[in-house]
């Protein structure tokens, strides 16, 4: 993938390309990577970004020397959006503060703006983007499904075996199909897996 967007004849691209390189860990592979056009960083040197297999990278390097490295895990992506003009692309990303699979999204969302981009190149980190966000809302999906079926696992609303309702049961099974609805609205699941979800909880299993 590197070198289907290289332009290492730029002068200071291939040192940038060594340093962002040498932060990558074991395993990690460089998928897809965007540079500034020149035009866009006239007093300060170029931001490079960069999709790795584990996170988006932003390299923004120091004028005389050095550079700072600013991470963001694929799970913590929220959105990303990418306009094209007629002198470069710009990426505009958004990052929620989240758990590992970002079920409970965290107060302190982050935007942000990379400008000057050079399109072919915006365009590869963009689509790499698009896929881990679509990869990410279907995990988390998943595992809301999972949790709101182990909720719905021991709710008992009829008779027990031995004839007696569970104390509270009824108001636990409206909560937990408003929960299941909640989700239905909020396309997270299909409505198979509601009506499913929906005779387990009245059936009390």
């Amino acid at each position: 993938m590197l070198d289907s967007n290289a332009e290492l004849n730029e002068p200071g691209l291939e040192k940038a390309l060594a340093q962002l390189h040498s932060v990558l860990i074991p395993g990690e592979n460089l998928e897809a990577w965007a540079t500034q056009r020149r035009i866009f960083a006239l007093t300060r040197r170029r931001t490079l970004i960069a999709a790795t297999s584990g996170r988006l990278i932003w390299l923004v390097r120091h004028l005389v020397s050095g550079f700072d490295v600013v991470n963001l895990r694929w799970q913590d992506l929220s959105e990303v959006n990418l306009r094209v003009g007629v002198f470069g692309a710009e990426l505009v990303i958004r990052a929620d503060q989240a758990t590992d699979l970002a079920i409970n999204a965290q107060p302190g969302s982050r935007v942000i703006n990379i400008m000057g981009l050079r399109k072919e190149q915006a365009q590869a980190v963009y689509r790499i983007c698009q896929a881990q966000d679509q990869a990410w809302r279907e995990k988390r999906r998943i595992r809301e499904l999972e949790e709101l079926r182990a909720r719905s696992g021991g709710v008992q609303i009829g008779p027990a075996a031995t004839g007696v309702t569970a104390p509270g049961g009824a108001s636990d099974a409206v909560r937990r199909l408003q929960e299941a609805k909640q989700m239905l609205d909020s396309k997270l699941i299909t409505d198979s897996e509601y009506e499913t979800i929906k005779a387990r909880i009245l059936a009390g299993s």
